[in-house]
């Protein structure tokens, strides 16, 4: 599990990003969100569903998993079969934001298409 200090870092780092990475007047078609589950933390788009759009639907965007016997946090993406794979051009680094801004850059094209 993460410490109450990983939990609010997190918070207020992936908190600030999802705010600012979609703009207001689109929220009520889009929205992006985050959750964390023991040491794994999964970056996610929702949509309203197409034949009940009052139904909201998430698709993952990225997930980062803390490694805490290396120290180091991991990075994975999903393909088209909707399983988590490693994120090979980059699958660690020391810190969550330095993943974060890896998946901001997308340089493959696999986060934000």
């Amino acid at each position: 599990m993460l410490s109450e200090l990983q939990h609010a870092h997190i918070a207020k780092l992936l908190g600030g990003y999802c705010e600012a990475r979609i703009p207001q007047e689109v929220r009520d078609r889009v929205r992006l969100g985050f959750r964390i589950t023991g040491h794994a933390v999964e970056l996610f788009e929702s949509r309203p569903a197409f034949r009940a759009p009052h139904e909201w639907r998430d698709h993952g965007i990225a997930k980062f998993r803390y490694v805490a016997s290396r120290k180091v946090c991991r990075l994975y993406c999903q393909f088209r079969d909707v399983t988590w794979h490693e994120y090979e051009p980059r699958p660690e680094a020391g810190s969550l934001d330095e993943l974060l801004a890896e998946v901001d850059r997308d340089p493959t094209g696999i986060f934000w298409g």
